[in-house]
């Protein structure tokens, strides 16, 4: 291969990458954690270097010119062999102490970690945890986190992943809610119109369904206040806003709600998830191993 023919800057093809994932300057900076006018620097040198415009400033921001789209698979291609390389390097490294990023949904983040990093922190004190809270699936190829925590099996081939338990949740309301429904129960052959439930905003219609299917016979107006938030749909639940959802251990637990369907619960597994490659680092695999540990004593087994 002739390297005297690669002249760009690969600095400046992450950031033509990036901004075009992103699809502004602004989103792909705060991504990469530089300034704007830097990463705005970066794209207008690659364009120079490559004597190509790769945007154009459109209705909808920024959009990639035909060149710009041409390109950037190839620089998609360069992005991913980036990535195995530094999953693979990292993969290798063999000292204990250094950060980590732990994936979690915001239930398992805010509820449910919190004393199960305490007592790695105590074991492992030069260990630095980064806890990602969120109930979208990192992308652990892309090093959005190091292991994750899901509810459901991954399929992928680069993963690796131990089943930790399985996990219930039931409905819960305060006792002014309870009251209202049981009286609604009581008058056979009446709906349940009338009982607030909290909803969520991007899939309520699934979770509508899925109460259905165990004969909780809802409709769209029984969901007046609606968040993607879980933590703020637990604190609503406690407030009488509505019914509202929680794994068992945590809801059972609360003193100011009760089951508002006592022989009602959903369940799913639960997995620890890692890639591979990290799974021969020390680090990795010493905390993959503690959470593996820690966590299947909380969940129930089977």
């Amino acid at each position: 291969m002739d390297w005297r023919t690669v002249k760009f800057d690969w600095n400046r093809a992450r950031a033509f990458l990036v901004t075009a994932e992103e699809g502004s300057l602004s989103a792909a900076a705060k991504a990469l954690g530089v300034s704007q006018p830097t990463l705005g620097r970066q794209v207008a040198a690659l364009e120079e270097e490559l004597s190509t415009a790769l945007f154009e400033r459109g209705n909808r921001g920024l959009e990639l010119t035909q060149n710009g789209l041409e390109l950037l698979a190839y620089v998609r291609a360069m992005g991913e062999a980036a990535s195995s390389f530094s999953l693979a390097a990292t993969g290798r490294a063999t000292s204990i102490e250094g950060e980590i990023t732990i994936s979690a949904s915001e239930v398992t983040a805010a509820f449910i970690l919190p004393p199960v990093l305490k007592k790695l922190r105590a074991l492992y004190p030069g260990i630095l945890v980064a806890l990602v809270a969120s109930n979208e699936a990192s992308d652990l190829k892309r090093r959005a986190a190091d292991i994750a925590i899901r509810n459901f099996r991954p399929t992928e081939p680069d993963l690796i992943a131990r089943k930790v338990g399985r996990f219930s949740a039931a409905l819960y309301g305060t006792p002014d809610l309870l009251r209202m429904l049981g009286e609604k129960i009581q008058q056979e052959g009446k709906s349940l119109d009338g009982i607030p439930f909290i909803g969520f905003v991007s899939n309520n219609e699934t979770y509508r369904q899925a109460l259905v299917a165990q004969g909780i016979l809802v409709t769209e107006s029984n969901f007046p206040v609606r968040t993607d938030s879980h933590p703020t749909h637990w604190e609503m639940t406690k407030l009488g806003i509505g019914i509202g959802m929680m794994p068992v251990e945590l809801g059972d637990a609360e003193p100011v709600v009760g089951r508002a369907f006592e022989e009602t619960t959903f369940g799913g597994e639960v997995w620890l998830v890692s890639h591979r490659e990290l799974r021969m680092n020390l680090r990795v695999r010493t905390v993959f191993d503690f959470l593996a540990g820690e966590l299947a004593e909380y969940y129930e087994q089977g």
